[in-house]
């Protein structure tokens, strides 16, 4: 039987960073075998489903759920840690957590409080990565498979530079990230990514390994990080002598081209940006990370260039809400003279993290065919929220509110796959 769910449904069109009538905005949508089937006027969907079961969300926004596309899981105890940057950060609180990611039934608590919270905070997809533990891979896809999520997360290979018992090798790394892709990749609504954490815990062999391992298997995604800050781009000058600059890391070792994913790229170089455009790689923006752990200040510029996601970082960033994480983004364009409509941070949050993905065809964005993933919004879910909305003018002075101040109290429900979720993670 179908759904009819009556509200304020806000869909794209297009790329609001490059055209303004990007935005849909509608009185219905009908839910059908676990797909969008339509979007229109609720008096004329009603008429052609007169089967349909309704539920009207009234004055709430009903939108693609959020696409979160750089998370660290096993993180997630250990977010809003105190004060350290990026190389004391894995060190001192990163590397320890991840050790107990040996034990598999660890490894599955810390997977099911994820889900939880990601999904009280309206995220329906995610990108994550894992530990060098298979059994890491396991809980999170077992987890996410549960739920009926489309999810995308990969083995973290690190043969260097890392404690004892968080080293693998350039060949274990190769071999657990080939059988974990045979065992995962295509299984329901799940997607393997390669994952080389990033280049100063990979020797050229690793990487190597993982380039070859890619070539394999082409449609993969290939996940990492790039240039989050400037002492950690020193370090990679330092273990990479013979290379041009950070990317090239990647690059000569056949880890640069499109579905390859790289988060934080704050600090890039004129030929860093020009090599990415060329060969068609995503870019994810990771805002509350990258002020928590005072990385810097990414350039949305490039959304006009590249394929830019958002995503929470999960637990270097200091929310699981990609309310929160829209609201730094719009923080940080401004702190660089790019004001951000809410359009676009909406769109980043949905459509922008489904592309960088390369999964715009399936999630974030509401049009038929596309998978039924949504999250409904109350805007109005605060005192402060509401009173600022109700001056709104205009749809999008009613969301941005919500937007700035927003949290988990604003998600009214999740629908997975055109199914009404238990939200449990408050």
């Amino acid at each position: 039987m179908a759904d009819l769910l009556l509200g304020q449904v806000l869909s794209f069109a297009g790329d609001p960073f490059e055209a303004a009538d990007a935005v849909r905005l509608d009185e219905a949508v009908v839910i059908e075998g676990g797909k969008i089937r339509a979007l229109g006027a609720a008096g004329a969907l009603r008429a052609a489903h007169p089967g349909a079961q309704v539920t009207d969300y009234g004055r709430s926004l009903i939108s693609a759920g959020f696409v979160d596309a750089h998370v660290h899981y096993p993180q997630t105890a250990i977010i809003a840690s105190w004060g350290k940057r990026l190389i004391d950060w894995l060190n001192l609180y990163t590397f320890p957590e991840e050790m107990r990611f040996a034990d598999p039934a660890y490894a599955a608590e810390v997977a099911a409080r994820y889900f939880d919270l990601a999904l009280a905070h309206g995220t329906t997809s995610m990108c994550s990565y894992a530990t060098i533990h298979p059994a890491s891979v396991d809980a999170f896809f077992e987890a996410a498979r549960s739920r009926g999520l489309r999810a995308f997360a990969g083995k973290t290979c690190m043969d260097r530079n890392a404690p004892d018992g968080l080293r693998d090798t350039a060949q274990s790394a190769y071999d657990d990230s080939k059988r974990l892709l045979q065992k995962w990749h295509g299984v329901d609504r799940l997607s393997y990514v390669i994952t080389p954490r990033f280049s100063p815990t990979s020797t050229p062999e690793q990487l190597a390994a993982m380039g070859a391992l890619w070539r394999e298997y082409p449609d993969c995604l290939m996940q990492t990080h790039l240039s989050e800050q400037t002492d950690e781009i020193a370090w990679v000058k330092d273990l990479f002598p013979q290379s041009r600059d950070y990317l090239d890391t990647y690059e000569t070792q056949g880890l640069l081209r499109e579905g390859a994913v790289y988060g934080h790229a704050i600090h890039l170089t004129a030929r860093e940006k020009s090599r990415l455009v060329e060969a068609g790689a995503s870019l994810v923006h990771c805002p509350t990370s990258n002020t928590f752990i005072g990385s810097g200040l990414f350039d949305m510029g490039l959304a006009r260039q590249l394929r830019v996601g958002l995503a929470t970082d999960t637990g270097g960033g200091s929310s699981f809400s990609m309310l929160r994480t829209m609201a730094a983004a719009y923080e940080v364009g401004q702190l660089r003279g790019q004001a951000l409509h809410p359009s676009q941070l909406w769109w980043l949050a949905t459509q922008g993290s489904a592309r960088a993905l390369r999964a715009e065809h399936q999630i974030g964005n509401l049009a038929p065919g596309m998978e039924a993933d949504l999250v409904v919004i109350d805007l109005a879910s605060t005192p402060a929220i509401e009173q600022a909305t109700r001056r709104a003018e205009d749809l999008w002075q009613a969301v941005f509110p919500t937007i700035m101040m927003g949290d988990d109290r604003a998600i009214c429900a999740v629908w997975i796959g055109g199914q009404r979720q238990s939200v449990t993670g408050r």
